[in-house]
């Protein structure tokens, strides 16, 4: 019977334990879709909004207290390079400033605004370090034609 006792425990614990993992943090880009053909604002900064989906919290930066499922998102346009990121930042735009699932994409640093883009977003947490699963970062990127 102790035996027996014991063999049970370790199973509860182990259900237990799977029950209490949190998800991974998930990210998504609802809007534009993939190959969106997108009109540009015709504001100075040629912007339009990107919609983001997580199951993060997305607060602004210091906002989020002790909570580990909270943070903000980072964006550059064409990421694999820094032509289009904001004079003197590495990004193009965040919604450090505000959190909420809407980002203001700026076309206008871009050296040719209208054409092919690629957009991407990173997770990150409170302090601005990326989010990590896996020991890579939590990203997703879209890409569009912007006129």
């Amino acid at each position: 019977m102790p035996i027996r006792f014991v063999f049970l425990s370790a199973a509860a614990l182990c259900v237990s334990a799977a029950l209490a993992q949190e998800p991974a943090p998930t990210l998504q880009i609802v809007w534009p879709p993939e190959g969106a053909v997108v009109q540009l604002g015709a504001d100075a900064e040629r912007a339009i909004g990107v919609v983001v989906q997580s199951n993060y919290k997305l607060l602004a930066a210091g906002q989020c207290g002790g909570d580990t499922r909270c943070g903000h998102i980072h964006m550059k346009i064409d990421p694999e390079g820094d032509t289009c990121n904001l004079p003197g930042r590495p990004y193009n735009s965040m919604n450090s400033d505000f959190g909420g699932e809407l980002i203001k994409a700026r076309f206008g640093p871009c050296p040719s605004p209208t054409g092919s883009h690629v957009i991407g977003i990173l997770l990150a947490d409170d302090h601005h370090r990326p989010i990590l699963v896996d020991g890579k970062p939590v990203t997703r990127l879209v890409k569009v034609t912007t006129r």
